[in-house]
């Protein structure tokens, strides 16, 4: 096995991943990983699917195989990608109803950041969250950039935009791994949660991948 397939099989087994899900991560098949790391192949990650799983496990993509030149083609400098800013509030809180989505504004990000943290940038969009039931994670008047294919059919643990009837919700989801049942959570304490909920009952809008906020 060479540096980078070690490496990244200590990172694996460091931070509690699989091969799956990091497979999935990239929008690769389950065994993609897997197949690299023991097998070979591919020889070499490519550079997209080095720079997300660089950014997702925290080190320079250079543990991960890019060497100098390739790094230095991936600075920032791109183009940037207009992303809507839609007229609705996902709701840490009561729930805000989402029912006019059209884009009032667009937020720009760069081309290869925003490639590398979404499947497909043109189903991404930024809403903004209202209430505090998500403090200190969210707080009321953030932006959220929200993935829109990293949704139902890709489920793990992490923040999600929900719909309920006509309400927005953004809340912490944890997918039990021996039910695939789901727990709904706040990250405030003061606010509830709701456990054991059966997927099929809950309609993931997409998964919260960045956010912006004014600071005080």
């Amino acid at each position: 096995m060479d540096m980078v397939r070690e490496t990244l099989e200590k990172l694996i087994r460091a931070r509690g991943e699989d091969y799956a899900s990091l497979s999935r991560l990239i929008g690769r098949n389950p065994a993609y990983i897997q197949q690299f790391i023991h097998r070979g192949s591919p020889r070499r990650l490519a550079e997209e699917d080095r720079r997300k799983l660089a950014r997702y496990l925290g080190v320079e993509e250079a543990a991960l195989g890019a060497t100098p030149d390739t790094q230095a083609a991936a600075r920032p400098g791109s183009a940037l990608i207009a992303v809507p800013l839609l007229a609705v509030e996902a709701s840490a809180g009561p729930g805000a109803l989402g029912t006019r989505e059209e884009a009032v504004s667009a937020l720009g990000f760069d081309a290869r950041w925003l490639k590398s943290v979404v499947r497909n940038p043109a189903r991404a969009s930024a809403i903004s969250v209202r209430g505090d039931s998500m403090l200190p994670t969210l707080s009321e008047g953030d932006d959220i950039l929200v993935d829109q294919d990293d949704a139902a059919d890709r489920l793990r643990d992490g923040i999600y935009v929900l719909r309920f009837d006509d309400a927005l919700l953004v809340k912490r989801l944890a997918l039990n791994p021996a039910t695939r049942r789901l727990n709904i959570r706040s990250d405030n304490p003061a606010y509830p949660d709701w456990e054991d909920c059966n997927p099929a009952d809950v309609h993931v809008i997409g998964r919260v991948v960045w956010v912006g906020r004014r600071l005080a």
